[in-house]
């Protein structure tokens, strides 16, 4: 339902184009990210970042699994 300018001419067509989606999905790949950080961050010495890089990771591979099982459930 566009107008020949290009314009919507339902304003109520635009909500239901765009998904409402806030997160990608890539929160496998970002743990995967975390996890390669703090190996890194290990072997040059750095605990304090690779210990953070490694809870980071932890949380989002748990945040992955649950979405993953809701999705399935559901």
């Amino acid at each position: 339902m566009l107008t020949v300018a290009g314009r919507l001419s339902d304003p109520l067509s635009l909500l239901t184009a765009v998904p409402l989606q806030f997160f990608s999905g890539d929160f496998i790949t970002l743990a995967i990210a975390f996890f390669i950080l703090a190996i890194v961050a290990a072997l040059l010495g750095a605990r304090g970042i690779a210990g953070l890089s490694m809870e980071i990771a932890k949380w989002l591979v748990l945040i992955f699994l649950v979405l993953a099982v809701v999705s399935l459930v559901l």
